[in-house]
């Protein structure tokens, strides 16, 4: 089969389309034709070895996965041959013309989505969801402030947070993230370049400041929000797409009971070395058929997505590397 195989760790040059052995089906697994596969700023630091699971070499990258079912290991019995699924990884594998996935991972698609929306609920609004209502306990009537809100997890964050019955504040560097920010539901988008955060956001909730911060940016918008949320709130450390990792002044957390909350999704999907208790898996089961059902009634709009031709991966993580993608970046197979 094709596939994209990273050789030795660094920037998106290093990686070439390659013949690959097929992945064998093991217990508890699911063989999938790919035909769509996300690319993620995360994709990105797995390729330069920074992430924090640190693949080893060679390895195929990808995290998420739209395509068909081709077999099923006899002990999985919620999809079978022939059935539209959208599937995560464990440690890669995505980028190729076949995929093993673990079965607890792999979400049939209902047939009104097609492919991109539903990897898009399976990875991105499934991760930013976990993040909002698990970790951050975000309630209607509250103020979520969305940093990178034209980016993938940004505008899944806004469109999540309107559903969800909050007010949604925005962040956004260029014009065109703002605007799918505003399509995606967002009540304000805040010129993160131009506009005085701390200022805008005290005026936009009467001095009182945000609730729920979602911020996958870091660096100096992070520093920032510390100085405009409410009493009691919740900021959801989800990245640092910016390049630098935020110290956080801990008096500011004393002083208004403010919750700084480290959140990495892959660790209730067993991709940390600590495997989740079997309950969450039953648990995200049950977020998973909700977010697949809001997404097909409407709930959640569609996300805007960029395809390209898998042949062209360098043009597609560039767009992601450089930040000017808004919405979400497949490959295409």
């Amino acid at each position: 089969m094709r596939a994209l195989v990273c050789r030795e760790y660094g920037t998106p040059d290093v990686l070439k389309i390659e013949d690959w052995p097929e992945p064998a089906l093991a217990p508890g697994h699911v063989r999938i034709a790919t035909h769509l596969a996300g690319i993620s700023f995360a994709v990105l630091l797995g390729i330069a070895g920074k992430h924090q699971n640190k693949p080893g070499l060679p390895y195929i990258p990808g995290g998420e996965v739209a395509g068909t079912v081709i077999d099923a290991a006899p002990d999985v019995t919620h999809v079978k041959p022939g059935d539209r699924v959208a599937a995560l990884a464990q440690r890669g594998g995505g980028i190729a013309e076949r995929f093993a996935a673990p079965a607890e991972t792999v979400w049939k698609i209902p047939d009104s989505l097609d492919d991109a929306d539903a990897m898009i609920v399976a990875g991105t609004h499934g991760s930013v969801f976990l993040s909002l209502d698990w970790a951050a306990r975000l309630q209607p009537g509250e103020t979520l402030l969305v940093h990178g809100a034209g980016g993938g997890s940004g505008l899944s964050a806004v469109m999540l947070g309107r559903a969800m019955g909050a007010r949604v504040i925005g962040t956004a560097s260029s014009a065109g993230k703002r605007a799918a920010a505003m399509a995606a539901g967002a009540d304000v988008v805040i010129d993160s370049r131009q506009e005085d955060l701390r200022l805008r956001v005290l005026e936009l909730t009467q001095e009182r400041g945000a609730n729920v911060v979602f911020d996958p940016v870091g660096g100096d918008i992070f520093d920032q929000s510390l100085r405009c949320v409410a009493p009691e709130a919740r900021l959801v450390c989800y990245g640092f797409a910016s390049g630098r990792i935020p110290q956080i002044p801990a008096n500011i957390l004393l002083v208004k009971n403010v919750t700084a909350i480290g959140y990495y999704w892959g660790y209730y999907l067993g991709w940390g070395r600590q495997m989740p208790a079997p309950q969450n898996f039953a648990r995200l089961r049950q977020t998973m058929t909700m977010l697949m059902q809001w997404a097909a009634d409407g709930k959640l709009p569609p996300m805007p997505v960029t395809r390209f031709a898998v042949e062209h991966f360098r043009a597609a993580m560039r767009k992601v590397e450089e930040r000017e993608a808004i919405g979400k970046i497949v490959l295409e197979f």
